[in-house]
């Protein structure tokens, strides 16, 4: 499951081998026409991972550490929802000076303002609670900042040939985060007295982007070009069917993710009271999710896009009637493990396809931040209908079974995303065989 982790890595945890296909002429130029990863790709593999594993110390548990000060729902879908739509924005705005300036800085400042957000966690303390919605403003502006940036130059360091092969090392790496930063995260907080073991891990976060930032100065500084359209996404939408289906797929998997990327973690403290449980919770599903993301980048292949995403969105949401049953440990860990097995199938195909299509042509490739910014606003469009939906319902009532049926209706989004998705996936395959072709 680990929602936190996967919310924004451009595969979010996608794993192929290298197709054989050669380099589309519509790719930048730069990129090597093989399946390998070259040096650069490797270090934007190491700070995208340490990015994760400063998120993944100290992500989950700031939900907790809130809920902890004042026990509702509503603070904390407040928080979530002011990040999502700080982190929409963002993208917006930064995508000027991603186009014609220097993206590094806007990657370096995403890591800069994240440790920003930890230091201001810390300075606030248990306060934090009274300042959910500006605190989730800095963290949607840290995340909006870096994931722009580091889609962008992901972009423009892969292509068709090894595209699938990074997002599976992304995916890798961000599964062992998920796997280890938790649990020492829980058993820091359960050792230390009081809230000190909330401190350090935030503390621990805080230093972690700064080594990230650090690392993004061994980055090579990539050319802009081109000049940024403010009004490219409404007018994407108009004039090109294909992106109408793919921000409908991404608007299904927002639906899902704003909810689940807070309450799931939650529930799971709320059935055990223990930070060292939900720990151990992350560890057992991070782990299951590598062993899947392992065998999907040694067996899947294009050609099993669709029906992999309908098998892992089938089983995503079917798993949610385990809740009817009850909401304990072993239900959430059932849930979480089915899920971990499940989401490298419906994640591979979903992502890697929306970003072959932008390097479907020469001008769409010339347009990738536009088309970066975009998705993310599909994205967060996505999130934040499903937090106002949670929080219009958990107004009325926040009975278990109220819970269950809204869990149950939040969760159908990937069903829509695999329907819009249907409509995508014979079209690049064809695109990729014209690519082939020249």
């Amino acid at each position: 499951m680990h929602q936190k982790t996967k919310n924004r890595l451009p595969s979010f945890l996608q794993i192929q081998e290298s197709t054989g296909l050669k380099m589309s002429r519509h790719e930048p130029s730069h990129q090597k026409p093989s399946g390998r990863l070259d040096n650069q790709a490797k270090l934007l593999l190491l700070v995208n991972a340490v990015f994760i594993a400063a998120g993944a110390l100290s992500g989950t548990f700031v939900n907790v550490y809130l809920w902890k000060v004042k026990s509702q729902f509503a603070p904390i879908a407040w928080f979530t929802f002011a990040a999502h739509l700080a982190g929409a924005l963002t993208f917006w705005l930064a995508g000027w000076y991603v186009k014609h300036l220097n993206k590094m800085n806007i990657l370096r400042a995403g890591m800069a303002v994240s440790a920003l957000f930890y230091l201001l966690v810390l300075l606030a303390g248990p306060k934090a609670v009274s300042y959910a919605v500006p605190l989730g403003l800095v963290q949607g502006m840290a995340s909006g900042f870096f994931w722009l940036s580091f889609n962008v130059v992901y972009f423009e360091i892969t292509n068709a040939d090894n595209r699938d092969l990074f997002n599976g090392w992304a995916g890798l790496l961000a599964s062992i985060g998920g796997m280890l930063a938790p649990w020492i995260s829980g058993l820091l907080i359960t050792r230390l007295p009081g809230n000190s073991g909330y401190s350090l891990i935030f503390g621990i976060s805080l230093a972690l982007f700064v080594v990230g930032v650090f690392i993004s100065f061994f980055l090579k500084k990539r050319q802009s070009e081109g000049t940024y359209s403010w009004s490219f996404s409404f007018r994407c939408l108009r004039e090109e069917p294909e992106w109408r289906w793919a921000a409908g797929a991404l608007a299904g998997q927002g639906l899902r993710e704003g909810v689940f990327g807070f309450v799931i973690g939650l529930l799971v403290y709320i059935s055990t009271r223990s930070e060292m449980t939900l720990g151990n919770y992350w560890l057992t599903t991070s782990a299951v999710g590598l062993v899947s993301y392992f065998l999907i980048a040694k067996w899947f292949a294009p050609r099993y896009r669709k029906w992999g995403m309908l098998t892992g969105t089938v089983i995503m949401w079917g798993i949610l009637f385990v809740f009817f049953w009850q909401v304990s440990f072993t239900t959430l860990l059932i849930f979480g493990i089915a899920v971990s097995i499940a989401y490298p199938l419906y994640s591979v195909p979903m992502l890697s396809t929306i970003f072959d299509l932008i390097g479907t042509n020469e001008e769409s490739a010339r347009n990738r931040v536009e088309y970066v910014v975009l998705r993310e606003f599909a994205l967060d469009v996505g999130r934040l209908v499903g937090i106002l939906i949670f929080l219009l319902v958990t107004s009325l009532s926040v009975s278990s079974l109220t819970l269950n049926w809204l869990i149950l209706c939040i969760g159908i989004g990937p069903l829509i995303a695999w329907a819009c998705m249907t409509k995508l996936f014979r079209h690049v395959p064809a695109t990729k065989k014209a690519d082939n072709e020249t």
